[in-house]
């Protein structure tokens, strides 16, 4: 099944589907551990490869070819990839949707915000008149195959929220984001307007959401449920408390086996199941 087709089933599936945000190769790994789906956060992937804020420094080729690392590594889980803007004008959005379709993502979220961007959960969004976005959003949808498209609002004045939640409710889109949702009682009014359109909701450690649970999402109606950074922050705090106790032990390096600290031969093995997800599942030979 092609991966757009695939995500829109477990999509449709009467549950909330959650989707990690992963920043490098290595999270990936461990996320497979846990979840069958990943996104790809314009915020960690602009902290882990550029080492820069979210705020429009990703270039296109190289999310793709992130992606297409990915897939390689995973050719079982649900990939949703953040595409800002769509990267620039009409013409570059396509180009860059056609792309990651052939590379193996199975979603794409595109926003309307304008330049200079922002993460969602922070001040000073400025977003494109309504028509504009709309404009490029069906021209994406006209571009795509089976890929699963995830349009999106930044607006945070009440009454634009809900005008552009319906209007984008009313395209071929898959799915509605509001990013940067501030109360459970906005959510309710978002799934009102939407109709029967799926809801995506995105959380970030920090943001201006609400942190619900998966339960809590399903009772509200939300269909999807990003999480942008748990394995950037997450990973920021160990290793800086990591390399502070390594600076207090004068470089001495703890002992695996008597702490729970990683050794080489337990990340080896979580690497090696990138390798294995591609070899054929043999039979016992016959005695």
């Amino acid at each position: 099944m092609p991966p757009g087709n695939a995500i829109r089933d477990a999509i449709a599936a009467p549950r909330t589907m959650p989707l990690l945000g992963i920043y490098d190769m290595y999270s990936a790994s461990l996320a497979a551990r846990y979840y069958d789906g990943f996104f790809v956060s314009g915020f960690g992937f602009a902290a882990s490869h550029y080492g820069l804020p979210d705020i429009g420094f990703i270039a296109w080729p190289d999310i793709l070819a992130f992606t297409e690392r990915l897939r390689a590594a995973f050719p079982g889980h649900h990939l949703l990839v953040d595409i800002d803007d769509g990267f620039g004008d009409p013409e570059v959005a396509c180009h860059v949707v056609r792309r990651l379709e052939r590379a193996g993502a199975s979603g794409v979220i595109l926003e309307d915000q304008k330049r200079p961007r922002r993460c969602g959960h922070v001040d000073g969004k400025l977003i494109l008149p309504l028509d504009e976005y709309l404009e490029k959003l069906n021209r994406v949808l006209d571009s795509r195959q089976e890929l699963v498209v995830v349009a999106r609002t930044d607006a945070t004045e009440e009454a634009e929220i809900m005008r552009r939640a319906a209007a984008l409710a009313e395209t071929a889109a898959d799915v509605v984001l509001v990013d940067g949702v501030r109360s459970v009682e906005s959510i309710h009014k978002i799934r009102s307007v939407v109709g029967t359109k799926p809801l995506l909701f995105n959380q970030i450690a920090g943001g201006k959401s609400p942190r619900l649970s998966l339960s809590e999402l399903a009772e509200l109606g939300v269909d999807v449920a990003i999480y942008s950074t748990p394995c950037l922050f997450a990973a920021h705090h160990a290793i800086d408390s990591a390399l502070a106790e390594l600076r207090k032990t004068d470089g001495r390096l703890p002992d695996p086996e008597l702490t729970e600290t990683i050794g080489v031969g337990e990340a080896t093995e979580l690497l090696t199941k990138n390798i294995s997800r591609h070899q054929p599942t043999r039979l016992p030979l016959a005695t």
